[in-house]
This record gives C-alpha cells, sequence and structure tokens, in this order.
C-alpha cells in the first residue's frame, strides 16, 4: 500500500504502546504509528487528526477497550478498530464481535504476532479506504444526478432550442468537469452542422464561426450515424477536423450532437460517459418537444383545415367502395392489382399508384396506372438502391402504412428529387398488402402536396391493402384447386459453408447431388463427382458420419454420403419443398427447388439466407404436374413400406437401372447398413409394387 496508514495504539503500559507500534512500523513502511496509554487520551487524538485504524487493549483503567469502541462506533461505525489484548476468552471475543470489531487478536510472546497485526491492519484499512471512496463515489453521483434532474426541469420549461442547447453545455461542462462542452444543430437546408453553444469554459478553446459540413469530421460521422463514440486520442488520426484531444460524442436525435473535450488521453471514464448520454437523452427529448411546440404553433388547425380533411376522407371511402366492386369481379390476380392501381389514379386525389410484388427480393414492380413506363423502368435499373424499393421492403417487414411526408427532404431519396417535381408528387404511401396468412407485396400512392395525409385517411387505406390481399389469396386458392401449378425457384449459394462447395473446392470440375433419403435422425446423399476427386477430406468433416464409393465410371463417381446435419436440406425439409437438382461449380452451388402453392418464395428464401447468407435468387419459374402422375406419386408412396421407398430411391439415385449398371445391389447394400438379401428383398417387393400399379392400377 502506497498511502501512510496513521495507527493508533491504545495500551495503558507506555513502553507497550511505544514497542508495538514500533514494531508495526518496521513490519510495514507505510504504517505510521502513534501510541496512547488510556481510551480517553486516544480519543482526544482522534478528534484532532485523521486516524486510519486504532489497535487496543482490552483491560483499561476507566474505560474497557470494548467501552472505548462503542465510543469509536458513535463517530464512525466503519473506522477499523482491532483489539490487541491478552486476556483471551471465547466471552470477550463474542462481545467484540457483537460491538463491532474489526479483528480481534490475543496478545503472544515473540516478534511473529506483529507481522500478522500489520497484516490485519493493512487489509482493514484498504476495505476500508475502498469502502469511503466508494460511498464517496455514490454520494458524487447522486448529487450529478440531481443536478440533471433539475436541469431537465430546465430543459422541458425552456421556450426555444436555443435556451435548450445553452443550458445542455452548461450542464456538460459542470458535471463533467471538462474544458470543452459544445452542441452542434442540424441545418437541414444547408446540409452542416452548426455551432448552436458552448460553455464559457470553452469559447476560448471552441470557434463559434466552425461548421461541419457533410462527411466533414468525427462530428458528422457520429450525427450520420446515429450512434455516440469515444475517441481516446484524435491525434492519431492527423486529418480529422476536431475540438480537442480526447472527444465523446453523443448525437441529438435528428436535431445535431452534444461533444465534451479535454486534451488529456483517455480523458473519459465510464460514469461520464453515462451521465453525457443521460444529458443527451433528455436534451433529444427537450427538442423534440420544443420542434412539436414549434410545429404546433407554425400549424394551427383551423375549423376549414379539418373540413377539408373529413371532405378527403369521404372521397377517399367513395374511391375504395368502387376499388372493392371492382376487385370483387377480377378473376386473376394481375386483374386485381391493375384495377386497384388504375382506380386510384383516376381521380384528383392521387398522382398515380403502382404495385410491388414481395414474390422479388427485392420486390418487383408488377402493375401501374398513370404513369410512364420510363418510372418504373428507373426503379427496376436501380434495384435495392431505388429508395422505393427500400421503402416497400420497410413495409414489408413492419407490417403497418409507411409515409414518406416529403421527398424532396426525406433522407435517401436525393435521387428522386427530378422526379417529384417532374411528375408533381411530393408524399408516397406504402400501403402493405396482406391477409392473414402472407403478404403480397406493397401498394405506393404517390400524392401531391406535403403531410396533406390525415390519420383517418391512412386507416382506410390500410383496410384496403388487407382487402386487396385477401381477394388475390382468394384467386389463388381457386387456381390450386383447379391446377397443381408449382413455382419453381433457381438459387445460386456462394457460401463457402456449404457443404456441396466444399467438397467441389477440392475437386477439380462440378460435383451434383443424384439424389437424397432420409433415414430417422440422417441423411443419405448420393452425389457425382469426377473420378479425380479426393474423398480423402470428407471422412475428417464433423458433419459427415461415413464416405462410401458406390460406383466408378469412366469419369465420374457415384459417392454416398451419410451426413448428420445439413440446415440447407433441414430448411427445405421443413418448407416441403422438393429439391430438384444441385450442381456446385468453382465456389457456387445452382439449386433448383420445386415450391407448392402454399409456400412463399420470399419466406424460404429469408429462411436460406439465416444459415447461408450469400444466397441470391437467379430465375423463377411456373411449373405443372399431370394429374396421372401426381396419383402416381401419392399410391406409390402410400404402398410402399418405408424400407422399400428407400430401397427403391437408393437403386434410382445410382444408376442401378441404367445399362450397364453404374452401382451393383451390393453397394447400395453396404451404403444403406443392411445385408445384401435383404436390400434384394425390399427391392423387389419395391418394383412389384410398382408394375402392379402402373398395370392394374387399383390392383395390390
Amino acid at each position: 500500500m502506497t498511502n501512510p496508514i496513521t495507527v493508533l495504539v491504545v495500551d495503558n503500559e507506555p513502553g507497550f504502546a511505544d514497542l508495538a507500534g514500533e514494531m508495526l512500523e518496521r513490519e510495514r513502511d507505510e504504517i505510521v504509528a502513534e501510541s496512547a496509554t488510556s481510551a480517553g487520551a486516544a480519543l482526544e487524538i482522534i478528534d484532532d487528526r485523521q486516524i486510519d485504524c486504532i489497535v487496543s487493549d482490552y483491560e483499561m483503567p476507566r474505560m474497557t477497550g470494548l467501552e472505548f469502541l462503542e465510543r469509536v462506533r458513535e463517530d464512525d461505525p466503519d473506522l477499523p478498530f482491532i483489539l490487541f489484548t491478552g486476556r483471551g476468552s471465547e466471552e470477550i471475543a463474542s462481545e467484540a464481535i457483537a460491538a463491532g470489531v474489526t479483528q480481534y487478536l490475543q496478545k503472544e510472546s515473540g516478534e511473529e504476532q506483529y507481522a500478522l497485526l500489520a497484516n490485519q491492519i493493512t487489509n482493514a484499512v484498504s476495505q476500508y479506504r475502498t469502502e469511503t471512496e466508494l460511498r464517496e463515489s455514490e454520494r458524487r453521483y447522486e448529487r450529478t444526478l440531481t443536478t440533471l434532474h433539475e436541469t431537465t426541469r430546465d430543459l422541458m420549461r425552456a421556450g426555444t432550442k436555443r435556451e435548450i442547447y445553452r443550458s445542455a453545455v452548461e450542464t456538460a461542462g459542470e458535471i463533467l468537469d471538462v474544458p470543452i462542452a459544445a452542441a452542434y444543430a442540424f441545418n437541414p437546408t444547408e446540409a452542416a452542422l452548426e455551432h448552436a453553444a458552448s460553455t464559457r469554459e470553452s469559447r476560448e478553446l471552441v470557434d463559434p464561426e466552425m461548421d461541419f459540413d457533410q462527411g466533414e469530421g468525427h462530428v458528422w460521422e457520429v450525427f450520420s450515424e446515429g450512434e455516440s463514440a469515444y475517441y481516446e486520442d484524435v491525434t492519431r488520426d492527423a486529418e480529422a477536423k476536431t475540438l480537442s484531444r480526447s472527444e465523446l460524442i453523443v448525437p441529438l436525435g435528428t436535431h445535431g450532437v452534444l461533444v465534451a473535450g479535454t486534451e488529456d488521453v483517455d480523458g473519459f471514464d465510464e460514469t461520464m460517459t453515462e451521465l453525457l448520454h443521460i444529458l443527451a437523452a433528455n436534451t433529444e427529448a427537450a427538442l423534440d418537444r420544443a420542434e412539436r411546440e414549434q410545429l404546433l404553433r407554425e400549424h394551427d388547425r383551423t375549423l376549414t383545415q379539418q373540413n377539408e380533411e373529413l371532405t378527403r376522407l369521404n372521397h377517399t371511402n367513395e374511391i375504395v367502395r368502387e376499388i372493392n366492386h371492382g376487385v370483387a369481379q377480377a378473376s386473376t390476380r394481375s386483374e386485381i392489382e391493375t384495377t386497384v392501381c388504375e382506380r386510384l389514379a383516376d381521380t384528383e386525389r392521387y398522382r398515380f399508384a403502382w404495385i410491388a410484388s414481395s414474390d422479388d427480393d427485392p420486390p418487383e414492380p408488377t402493375a401501374w396506372a398513370d404513369i410512364d413506363a420510363a418510372f418504373i423502368d428507373r426503379i427496376r435499373d436501380d434495384g435495392k438502391q431505388a429508395p422505393e424499393l427500400r421503402l416497400a421492403e420497410t413495409t414489408l417487414e413492419e407490417g403497418r402504412v409507411q409515409v414518406v411526408r416529403n421527398v424532396l427532404e426525406a433522407d435517401g431519396w436525393d435521387r428522386r428529387r427530378k422526379e417529384a417535381l417532374t411528375y408533381g408528387y411530393q408524399t408516397i404511401l406504402a400501403v402493405p398488402v396482406t391477409d392473414t396468412e402472407r403478404a403480397y407485396g406493397v401498394l405506393l400512392v404517390h400524392v401531391t402536396g406535403v403531410n396533406s395525409i390525415g390519420d383517418g385517411e391512412l386507416e382506410v387505406l390500410a383496410e384496403l391493402g388487407e382487402t386487396i390481399g385477401h381477394a388475390i389469396h382468394s384467386v389463388e386458392r381457386t387456381r390450386a384447386m383447379l391446377t397443381d401449378s408449382r413455382l419453381e425457384l433457381e438459387l445460386a449459394v456462394s457460401d463457402s459453408r456449404l457443404l456441396l462447395n466444399r467438397f467441389a473446392d477440392r475437386t477439380e470440375g462440378a460435383v451434383t447431388i443424384e439424389g437424397v433419403i432420409e433415414r430417422d435422425d440422417e441423411l443419405v446423399v448420393f452425389v457425382s463427382a469426377p473420378e479425380t476427386a479426393d474423398l480423402t477430406p470428407l471422412e475428417e468433416w464433423a458433419s459427415i458420419e461415413s464416405v462410401s464409393v458406390v460406383s466408378e465410371g469412366e469419369d465420374e463417381l457415384l459417392v454416398e454420403l451419410t451426413v448428420t446435419s445439413s440446415p440447407f436440406l433441414e430448411t427445405l425439409r421443413s418448407y416441403d419443398v422438393g429439391l430438384k437438382t444441385a450442381t456446385a461449380r468453382n465456389g457456387t452451388t445452382t439449386v433448383v427447388v420445386e415450391l407448392p402453392q402454399q409456400v412463399d418464395a420470399r419466406s424460404l428464401i429469408e429462411a436460406l439466407r439465416e444459415g447461408y447468407p450469400e444466397t441470391e435468387l437467379e430465375a423463377r419459374r411456373e411449373t405443372a404436374s399431370s394429374p396421372s402422375a401426381r396419383q402416381l406419386d401419392t399410391h406409390l408412396e402410400e404402398r410402399l413400406t418405408s424400407k422399400q421407398f428407400e430401397a427403391l430411391q437408393a437403386a434410382h439415385y445410382s444408376g442401378f437401372f441404367e445399362w450397364p449398371r453404374e452401382s451393383t445391389g451390393a453397394d447400395l447394400a453396404d451404403a444403406l447398413g443392411v445385408s445384401s438379401p435383404t436390400y434384394q428383398y425390399h427391392l423387389r417387393a419395391a418394383e412389384r409394387k410398382l408394375v402392379t400399379l402402373a398395370f392394374d392400377g387399383s390392383s395390390k
């Protein structure tokens, strides 16, 4: 312990008190001992100077050691007090502990006892000082919080934003005790952060004329990202535009930033950081309130405006009734979407409307009215960068109506400024088209003017989106009952974690899945690969239980892999999606899957991307199977046992039915882990039932 420790040794024998003090000083350099021959004298010393620890005898005239302890505890309940007595008994020890003694030590002959006593003293004082510092820190923290609460009341009473900024920086300088505290307000017209306020102490260090333009300095970076940042030493970035050497910058929402700085390296601790965040949150709330009040003052709604809104709402209701009537007569999804767009665009209320389908990623425009194809082509060309499609994705994710109040000022809409002025719109509504089961897309309506959409109109349009969704669901369900159409997706998976990609990376040529058999908790995957493929690494992979060669051709191998875990295939199985083909080449696996009518393509792709982010949709196609093929599949699964069906699958995937045969019954028996006679028995039974079904239909 580096700081001196003042120890008061109290004993009615003067020689012993002095001796004990000298021994303690020898044991620890940091100990400074003083002596007293009575409890009364000791109390006078305690009143005059700072004592870190008391070592007291028990038996003393006029006042015993325990009585002395009680007097000390009246003034300081936690001051270290060690009872060092030659009279030892369980009764005394019990009384001492009950009275709150820190340590109890019995006097013995020899110098060893002083080493123990010195150790007890240093430990007790260290704990005492730590607890004292903690309590003082808590008191300072409480005082700081009180200051913050008082500031919050002042912030909420402030009438203008300038007053709020000034109060915030003065409080920051006071509670953090830093030389620099400043606030910068965002000017959307100039696209810059302008100096709003700084403390008196920082006026010589902060130039009020210095602003931060777009993309300039750490201050702008924090504001644009919307996340606070702490820079321990900004001199590491010589080109950065800064206020001080160590800076803590906290954004104030869309209003600006609060900056605290010091010339010390790493000048902020966790408590200072937390306090500035609390102050910033209160300041942001006050600025929000001031802004709302300012807007209310500037946009005081009159009775005329209310009547105008009511008129617009009635007009919207009439439009929706006409749309509902037209939708009810439509027989296809395309007719429904076209009817909605045409009826909305054929009014003075809305400039034009279009629908983006959620079946594509990003959503793809599928129907529009009263807008030329050039506008739609621009959106398609921009792809995921198009702000309209990002708006559509947000609408689908949140499942509620989204509004862009002013395209000319909204973040991320700079590229649409020309179109907005050309086509005469400023507000955009994005309405989710959904039913209870799935989302079909987003209806985007472009409106003239700014902030011209009321809550009532939003509710009506939200209900319209649900009506459209239910109508689409109804026509698609009817279509599904009449046809057995399925959606076929072609996906490209470039994720290195995919088993097939890992296999292909170690092989010159393509690797293809020929078939998959589900067996209890594992999958048997038949894979074709070039004859030069090295299978040795596969045996060491944790996800593969066994590897065996089923057949060897002139230029390729047929390999059977028993896989214990395949998230990709398990995801397809959970969605009841059929795997048609899967071929890996040059680090990318091209997968073709077939979706039943009830499966949402977007949901499947998102589920696959959770495990394999580098999954992209390459193509989508509509397919249809004949009724006879559909019936044959159903009857075959009903009549074959699981072992027979498995044997038939294995024979098909392994080329057993090819001529010349690419595999033998013995190969397949080994692959499935059964004896050759058993495999032949199940295969013959499956073949007999398949032939019987083909020729006799209902015969068994």
